[in-house]
């Protein structure tokens, strides 16, 4: 059994009569106290796929599913080992995890050894179902394994939202960042300041490709999550061990939350009631104004956010903030004297550090991007380093958590080849094997800062994909190849065996296909998913390595 994706540890092949384990109508499902919950998973999902009721019961033809102090001694909470030779407790199949997310992440490994018919949403003819007779010991190498989707610059409607979150969970990621507000929308209801999504989730129209293309699409585009709406994505998560961290951006980033609540924005420089929510890409000079009315506003919206959002980790942005306002405002001016702050820099920094008491208070965390080591970094803040390496090797050397998720490396937005029919290029290059061979940890660090490396994340702006197809063409395959980098303990990227992973993949193009993932062939993009004549923003010259 060869074709898993991601990789496992070890794969034991049993001698065993049959070589083959057998499922049909009378296997059932028996799950012990913890596992209920990926019970019901299998049932919704695999049981759907295959015609395979599961009904309730133990014995020899049973898939058995339970939680091991022995797996989680030896592998941790993610670890699982998975038994298909029916030599284990009576049981046909065995799935024994150290947590319910092990026993989870043993799920997915179960079914992919099914086939990819096993992904479908109903059986396609009356079948036996077979997996091989084999152990499979696993455990993934970090805790942090995300994917970051920008839902802000197009909106992606909630059901394209809970499709991702399965595609996650497919390939063993288990951090969805969402990225919910910036210049160009505000894409959550926050019930105290009702104008965010009444004004700031619209935009007019909407440029088409990179900003210096001179197309445009004039339909009004824009749309938002009510607070349900998250109730719901959170909880189909959480069914799914995926930890959704939510990003409002501040104080950069927020064209759109002045444009519905000017007073937000440095109004002794601007007419900021003219302001409309950005219809154009880029970085915005429109940033918060540094004043006590702007931290309440903001403390307000995050009691809502936590309210909804459970996870320890809440992610502020930081990021691109222009000082060209304050540099120019009495008021901020004002305000970086009264609080005896070196610069602009330091200011941006004062709002991070006041949002990281703010939640530290709360029992949470801040994280931001790199940005938010520019003028002294909050103390217990983590950064997501983006611009590179170096950003991630300063925290962590410093003591702070870092997520590894350079852009030269993983962000998934720029094009995938060199070749004109690449749709709307932007950015390096980065093909499949490029992903398969990023390290999240620069070998230079020592053990101590690299313990700070929580794990590793793959980005996915928005700006030039105006649909989940779009989305998809962008993200997948490289997906799955991230997916590895993130679980499995992968050698050197020098020694990796990417024609051993491309050989898989060819089991995984199937998968893919039968969730209708509408990726971009190895032999290049179909000619629906090209836009001949659509600007886009390529670099010159390869990015740098570690």
């Amino acid at each position: 059994m060869t074709d898993l994706v991601p990789a496992p540890r070890g794969v034991e092949q049993r001698d065993s009569t049959p070589a083959r384990t057998c499922l049909g109508e009378r296997t059932t499902l028996d799950a012990h106290p913890g596992t209920e919950g990926v019970a019901r998973w299998l049932r919704r999902e695999v049981g759907a796929a295959t015609g395979l009721p599961f009904a309730d019961g133990a014995g020899s033809r049973s898939v058995l599913l339970r939680l091991s102090a022995d797996v989680a001694r030896e592998s941790g909470p993610e670890g699982y080992r998975l038994s298909t030779d029916g030599s284990v407790d009576d049981a046909a199949v065995l799935i024994e995890g150290g947590s319910a997310a092990g026993v989870f992440w043993g799920a997915q490994t179960f079914r992919q050894m099914l086939g990819p018919d096993a992904y479908r949403k109903a059986p396609l003819r009356e079948r036996d179902w077979d997996v091989p007779a084999v152990t499979v010991e696993d455990e993934p190498r970090f805790a942090w394994r995300g994917l970051m989707l920008d839902v802000s610059r197009h909106f992606m409607p909630k059901e394209g939202v809970l499709r991702y979150l399965d595609l996650l969970a497919a390939h063993k990621l288990n951090v969805f960042h969402l990225h919910l507000t910036d210049d160009q929308g505000w894409r959550i209801e926050i019930k105290r300041h009702p104008k965010l999504t009444e004004v700031g989730a619209w935009r007019a129209r909407t440029k088409y490709g990179h900003r210096a293309s001179p197309l445009w699409d004039d339909k009004p585009h824009g749309g938002h999550y009510t607070q349900d709406d998250i109730r719901e994505i959170v909880a189909y998560a959480t069914e799914r061990h995926i930890t959704v961290v939510p990003e409002i951006d501040v104080p950069g980033h927020s064209q759109a939350a002045i444009a519905a609540y000017p007073e937000l924005g440095n109004t002794d420089v601007i007419d900021t009631t003219s302001l409309t929510v950005r219809d154009n890409w880029g970085i915005s000079p429109h940033v918060l104004a540094p004043t006590d009315n702007t931290l309440r506003f903001y403390e307000g919206v995050l009691e809502e956010v936590l309210d909804l959002f459970p996870s320890t980790f809440v992610h502020i942005g930081g990021d691109e903030c222009a000082k060209d306002q304050w540099k120019a405002s009495a008021a901020a001016q004002a305000r970086i004297k009264e609080l005896r702050l070196a610069d602009e820099d330091e200011l941006q920094s004062w709002f991070i550090r006041h949002f990281d008491r703010w939640l530290t208070d709360r029992g949470r965390r801040l994280i931001g991007w790199d940005e938010i080591l520019e003028g002294g970094l909050a103390p217990g803040a983590a950064v997501s380093s983006w611009r590179g390496y170096q950003g991630g090797i300063t925290a962590a050397e410093a003591g702070h958590d870092v997520v590894m998720c350079p852009e030269q490396q993983v962000y998934l937005d720029h094009r995938q080849a060199a070749g004109d029919d690449e749709p709307m290029p932007i950015g390096y290059v980065r093909t499949l094997e490029d992903v398969y061979r990023f390290e999240p940890v620069p070998p230079a660090l020592t053990p101590e800062a690299a313990a700070h490396v929580l794990g590793t994340q793959a980005n996915v702006w928005t700006e030039v994909m105006q649909d989940g197809s779009r989305v998809d063409y962008q993200v997948f395959p490289r997906l799955a190849a991230f997916a590895e980098v993130a679980w499995s303990a992968l050698p050197a990227p020098a020694e990796r065996d990417f024609a051993d992973f491309e050989r898989r993949m060819t089991a995984h193009y199937a998968r893919l296909d039968a969730l209708g993932v509408h990726y971009r062939p190895p032999g290049g993009p179909l000619p629906w998913q090209r836009r001949p004549g659509v600007a886009g923003r390529p670099i010159d010259g390869a990015p740098p390595n570690v």
